[in-house]
């Protein structure tokens, strides 16, 4: 597995970051805990060492099976591990963001204690909480770096200004904004300023919740509690746009023995901006057709074929907007 020095940490991390979304359930349709793991093992054995998880994630269980995961692999030091702070939720699973001192205290403790682990590699906040000074959430970031309990402090989801912010108090040594082939939002401004600030980035969505793996063909329904029944990509009259560039995606993809999904991660991964991209997986198969991504390039020729294919197929392009948790702000 192609690895890269994650901005300006000491960390070698693998291009493609195993992210453990689907691994709690919540909003995808569920998830078999056994699979979750084996899955997580194959990701470990086939050189992913990186995993990006959250307490959100199923309420902790996404967290609580990747520390199992963990133990079973045997090696902790081998895995570097990222998950979130600053969303919290009750009894009915109604979740708003709290990024006050206090709760991310509280959390990065739960977060310690459901994976294992002493210290946690790379500490997010999952969504800017506009209700809490940028200043007060970072003072409590650094406080727990410099006790030791997280090695590095990231930001999820952040805009360009808010990033701003928060580095006037302390470093930020990462930043995980959605993009992928058909989201690109990041280009105008996030990805340059990561650049410039030696920020490295996780890029989520990388597969579009499915949509660049060339699995649909246009006329699937969704069940209740799965997000891709509130994306206008996955709506009647938008689907088989999106289905139609992936098809051709697919026959480029082929030039080079590779699946559309590869392609497309591929693709994200030679973006100016993009130090990793995190590619979810339900199934151990998943996992190893996400690792096709290393060690292979795709030319200026098909890069440039990309943006024909879009410009052709896209008639009414959509943002990445809808992938907000519905949140009390």
């Amino acid at each position: 597995m192609e690895k890269v020095r994650f901005g300006n940490t000491d960390l070698e991390v693998s291009v493609i970051v195993l992210g453990t979304w689907v691994t709690g359930g919540w909003a995808w349709g569920g998830a078999d805990e056994e699979e979750s793991r084996r899955t997580i093992l194959k990701a470990l054995e086939l050189g992913i060492n990186f995993i990006d998880t959250a307490p959100v994630y199923g309420f902790g269980q996404s967290e609580e099976i990747v520390g199992q995961a963990i133990r079973q692999w045997g090696n902790q030091n081998e895995v570097i591990i990222a998950t979130k702070c600053g969303l919290e939720w009750d009894e009915r699973q109604n979740i708003r963001r709290n990024a006050s001192p206090q709760r991310i205290e509280y959390e990065v403790d739960q977060s310690l204690r459901r994976l294992g682990v002493d210290r946690i590699d790379l500490y997010q906040i999952h969504w800017p909480d506009l209700s809490v000074p940028f200043e007060e959430s970072m003072e409590t970031m650094l406080k727990l770096q410099q006790s030791g309990k997280i090695r590095y402090v990231g930001l999820s989801n952040f805009n360009r200004e808010q990033m701003e912010s928060c580095l006037k108090v302390g470093p930020v040594h990462s930043l995980q904004p959605p993009y992928n082939i058909f989201e690109r939002d990041a280009e105008n401004d996030l990805l340059p300023f990561c650049v410039e600030n030696n920020i490295a980035t996780l890029t989520y969505g990388g597969l579009c919740r499915g949509l660049l793996t060339g699995k649909f063909s246009g006329n699937e329904e969704f069940p209740r509690g799965d997000l891709r029944r509130a994306d206008p990509k996955f709506k009647p009259d938008r689907f088989k746009q999106y289905v139609n560039a992936v098809e051709d995606f697919r026959k480029i993809a082929a030039s080079y023995g590779k699946s559309p999904a590869q392609f497309a991660l591929r693709w994200a991964l030679q973006q100016r901006g993009v130090t990793t991209v995190i590619a979810g997986a339900r199934t151990a198969r998943q996992v190893e057709d996400n690792c096709g991504v290393s060690d292979w390039q795709i030319s200026s020729e098909h890069l440039a074929a990309v943006e024909n294919i879009l410009a052709k197929r896209i008639k009414t392009p959509v943002g990445p907007e809808f992938m907000a948790p519905r949140l009390d702000r």
